[in-house]
Order: structure tokens, then sequence, then C-alpha cells
């Protein structure tokens, strides 16, 4: 009788024990705001008041010290609506996504200033609107900023320079307008992989972006007008440089190239000189120079001639393969 006494009630501590709830009181019912924000939707239909949002909530991760939320990712499904305030509620937040939800209208969301511990927000493919917000440059642990594919517009703000460890920053794909900022050459810390293509900037690049040893810049398809040679530089460990489609303007001939340079497009600017014969030391994976005003016989050797006349057509008149020979 004893034993079966005692069995009982070890089996009745670990069940209780079993069904203690980890999840914080009070970020679960931040969380169900933000389900009743956007009108209980199916796509957080795991979300539920019975059940523990560390355990069994979709799209949710908690500390396992601390059992706080410090992920929210609400990604591909049918929300409608602005980016609820209650995500600042949130204290303990580090990662925050909000991705490929085209119905997620309005400005980004001020009460995201709060979240002092947030190293990575991607708020990308939604169809925001208004400003990139200054306050952004409060987040100074961010190492990742994704605003891209949204209807964003206005200059883009220079203090997004103070964020000290901030290893990428994507603006792509929006409606900025004005200059690149000049702060955008005294990044402390890391240099992030800068995406600011597909938008409406305009003016010249900034020579203090030469200060910068940019892995990864994509400047394609704006306005922008003058010089980018300042971006290039043999000891430079720039692996990817982008710049089609603006209305550049210099000479070639005198550019030194990163050595492990991988892939290059100029494409479709107004471009003048020859090509560096230093370009045949050049690991290159793919390369486009087409329509510019390019001049003088394609240097042989390395990975030039492996390109198609693609790469190379509709300039002033370069010659020899993969083009016409020189005459």
């Amino acid at each position: 009788m004893k034993t079966l006494f005692l069995s009982l009630v070890i089996s009745t501590l670990l069940s209780l024990s079993l069904s203690k709830e980890l999840c914080n009181s009070h970020d679960k019912k931040v969380l169900l705001q933000i389900k009743k924000h956007f009108g209980d939707p199916y796509l957080l239909a795991s979300w539920k008041s019975d059940t523990d949002c560390c355990k069994a909530w979709y799209q949710v991760e908690c500390d396992s010290t601390s059992n706080r939320i410090i992920s929210l990712t609400i990604f591909a499904g049918n929300l409608s609506g602005q980016i609820p305030a209650a995500v600042g509620d949130l204290p303990y937040l580090q990662t925050l996504v909000f991705r490929k939800l085209t119905d997620v209208t309005g400005p980004i969301q001020p009460a995201i200033a709060k979240l002092v511990h947030l190293n990575f927000l991607r708020l990308d493919r939604l169809n925001l609107t208004g400003t990139v917000p200054g306050f952004l440059s409060k987040l100074k642990k961010l190492t990742f900023l994704d605003l891209s594919f949204n209807g964003l517009s206005g200059s883009i703000p220079s203090s997004l320079a103070l964020l000290p460890n901030l290893g990428a920053l994507h603006l792509d794909r929006n409606r900025l307008t004005g200059s690149i900022p000049e702060s955008f050459g005294t990044f402390k810390g890391s240099v992030p992989d800068l995406y600011l293509s597909h938008n409406q900037l305009t003016g010249e690049i900034p020579a203090s972006l030469g200060n910068m040893d940019f892995s990864v810049i994509d400047l394609s398809r704006n306005k922008l007008v003058g010089d980018a040679s300042m971006l290039f530089g043999l000891n430079k460990t720039t692996r990817n440089v982008y710049l089609s489609r603006n209305i550049l303007n210099f000479n070639l001939s005198n550019v030194t190239f990163p050595s492990g340079l991988e892939n290059l497009d100029i494409s479709h600017n107004k471009i003048f000189g020859s090509i560096p014969p230093q370009m045949t030391q050049i690991p290159l994976q793919s390369l486009n120079m087409s329509y510019n005003r390019l001049c003088g016989q394609i240097p042989v050797g390395g990975k030039l001639q492996s390109f198609d006349n693609f790469t190379y057509f509709h300039n002033r008149c370069l010659c020899g393969v993969p083009l016409e020979n020189c005459k």
C-alpha cells in the first residue's frame, strides 16, 4: 500500500513538473496581443493561451536559462495591418523578423527603438512606407539590418554609420532619394556589406567610402554620377562590386582592383579608358562591362577570355577575344 501511495505521489509530482509552464507570463501576454492585433490569423494558430509559448508556439524562441522570448520570426503568411507597438514590449528580444508579408503596411514601428538587445532586424518584402528612421542607430547591438523590398522613401539617415557591430545593411529596392551619406565612409568596428541598389539615389559617391574595405557593395540601379574608383584598391579584400545602371564617368585605365575580386558589374554607365592588364590576375567569376565608353584591346590572360561577348559589347572601341580582332 505504501509503495502504491509513493508511486502516486511521485507520478503526481512528475506530472506537475512536466506541466509547469516555462513561458514568461508577461511575454506570453504580449505575444497574444500581437496575435489579436493581426486578427487571430491562421499563421499564428499555434499561439494558444492554454499552451506553453516556449514549447509549442511556432515562430517563437525562448532563452533556455531565463525562458524569456529572444526571437520572433513571422514569415510568409496572410497578415495585414501595421507592425504592432507591442513588439517593443518584449525587452529581451534579440531577433525580430517580419518577412514576405506583403499586406503588412505603414511606417517602421517606433517601439522597436526600445529593443536594446536586438542584434538581428529583418523587415523585408513587406509594404512598409515612410522613411528609414534615425532611431535605428540607437540599437547598438545590431549586426544585421534588412529593410529591403519595401516602399520606403526619403533620405538615408547618416546616423546608421554609428552602429558599431553592423555586418550587413540592406536598404535596396525601395524609393530612397538624396545622396549616399558621407558618414558611410566612417563605419567603426565592422564594415558592413552595403546594399543600396534599386533606389533613386543621386549625386556622387562620397570619397570617404574609399576609406572602407567593403566585402560587398551594391550601388546599382540608381542615378549616381562621377567617380567610383575609390571603391577599389589592390590591398582591399572586396569580393563583390555592383555599380550597373548609373551615370558614373571615370577612367578605368588607372584603376587597381582588389586581388580577390570575384564579381564585378559596371555596365550601363559612361566609364571610359581601357581595361587594365592587372585584371588578368583576378579570380573573376562574373564580369559585365557592357554599355560603356571603353576602348582598346581586351588584355589576354586570366579569366577575361572565358566570358562571352555580352560582357564587353556596346563600348566605344573595345576589341580582341571574345570580340572582333583589333585592327
